[in-house]
């Protein structure tokens, strides 16, 4: 299969659908195996800030996947992203909510969309269509997406939940009436949902068997979907030249990594190996201490409410915490910041003692939702970034803030600029951040 597509980057594809809720997860895991399955090296991508869905790519096509995001990303950096697709054959991008969701005011690049990760790309889109409760009416929604921006590339639809043949003779028709491609027809299957939590599907560590429900997928999507199509509505797309990724913010960087605290941007990890930064992981739920050589110690967000029991028991790690807090910087983001914090109170209403390196107090008793980009502008130093320095992140929680009484780490907005409460904290030697960093801005 090696010679099937063109020299240079790989060609692609952009799994999307209408909405959230459609089925394209199961699509893209179940495509993204059979696609491997058939000698294919395939690169899979993330369209926006999404922390969870990359983690099933990779068990899904044996290769890490990494976001692309129009909004918080500069050129160059999508550029470097892409370039993460060196040696593959055929990318394979998942996109967020609906295709053409986005936020209404331009970032870095544009408006966060996966219809503009699909035409930066120039992948040609693949829509995910739920065709339960109709049948011709769906070729409306179909052709709608297909023109509503010309110049987003459209290689057809996938119709998901079909009830019968009689009712996918009915949509089919329809299709066909609208002039849209129907590059396959997946029968209704209540087993195929992947288990989820309040911040989406559960992580990839937690499913009790991935790999067997990956394989289900896989055998699925070869029964009922044209493979052969899908990659011939690859061909002619080609990714960007890679550009710079970013830099490490210190040299040995102590990385807390587990199932409470998993959520980091690929793209960060692999500029900061690629510029020969050292990573040192260190579970904080197996009590184990950050690396006393460390420069930086990096606790990323994840469920540290789950697990706050465990958190509050485990000595070693506090104490290794306390003790490079002393001298050398430390940042928490989102549950890693959490943690950093006095106490986080669960569900249950139960209060437990977190490293105490931070005041913050957070409470999931009254969950309250947040969610969206952020654009911060740093009123203090944090780990690789001055005074002043604008940062684009993302935001996704359900905790309560009951107390934050240390200085404010940053100025931080919306999407639209409209100023956010969540400012983050910083005391001594030790910063936190209620959003995930996806980049500096550049001059």
């Amino acid at each position: 299969m090696s010679n099937l597509f063109p020299q240079g980057f790989p060609p692609g594809l952009m799994i999307s659908a209408p909405a959230s809720g459609t089925g394209k997860t199961t699509v893209m895991l179940g495509l993204l195996r059979a696609l491997a399955e058939d000698g294919l090296a395939v690169q899979p991508y993330k369209s926006g800030p999404d922390y969870i869905d990359p983690a099933f790519h990779l068990a899904a096509a044996k290769r890490p996947s990494f976001n692309l995001d129009t909004w918080a990303m500069d050129g160059g950096l999508l550029d470097a992203v892409a370039g993460q697709a060196a040696g593959a054959e055929i990318c394979i991008g998942e996109g967020s909510m609906g295709l053409f969701d986005g936020v209404a005011t331009r970032g870095q690049s544009g408006f966060g969309s996966s219809a503009e990760t699909a035409k930066r790309m120039g992948w040609p889109v693949v829509l995910v269509i739920d065709v339960g409760g109709q049948a011709q009416s769906a070729a409306a929604t179909a052709l709608g997406f297909k023109s509503y921006d010309p110049e987003v590339p459209f290689a057809g639809v996938i119709l998901n939940r079909v009830a019968s043949p009689r009712h996918e003779r009915l949509t089919r028709l329809g299709m066909e009436r609208a002039g849209v491609k129907v590059l396959g027809s997946l029968p209704r299957r209540g087993d195929l949902a992947l288990p989820e939590r309040h911040l989406g599907l559960i992580q990839a560590v937690e499913h009790p068997d991935l790999e067997a429900a990956i394989v289900g997928y896989a055998a699925f999507l070869r029964e009922h979907v044209d493979l052969e199509a899908i990659k011939a509505a690859a061909l002619g797309s080609a990714a960007p030249a890679p550009s710079a990724l970013p830099t490490p913010p210190a040299q040995r960087i102590a990385l807390a990594r587990d199932a409470a605290f998993s959520f980091t941007y690929p793209h960060l990890l692999t500029g900061w190996r690629a510029a020969g930064a050292e990573i040192l992981p260190f579970s904080p739920l197996a009590d184990e201490a950050p690396a006393a050589g460390a420069d930086l110690v990096w606790l990323p967000g994840g469920y540290p409410e789950l697990h706050g029991g465990t958190l509050a028991a485990a000595q070693s790690f506090r104490a290794g915490l306390r003790k490079h807090a002393e001298t050398k910087p430390v940042h928490g983001e989102c549950g890693g910041y959490m943690a950093l914090g006095e106490a986080l109170i669960d569900k249950e209403g139960n209060r437990h003692q977190m490293a105490g390196l931070l005041g913050l107090v957070t409470s999931y008793e009254k969950r309250k939702f947040h969610l969206g980009y952020r654009r911060a502008v740093l009123q203090a130093q944090m780990p690789g970034f001055e005074t002043g320095a604008a940062l684009r992140g993302h935001e996704f929680h359900y905790s309560t803030i009951l107390d934050e009484p240390d200085a404010p780490l940053a100025h931080v907005m919306d999407a639209d600029g409209n100023p956010v409460p969540e400012t983050g904290s910083i005391k001594g030697h030790v910063t936190g951040t209620f959003f995930h960093l996806i980049t500096g801005e550049t001059a």
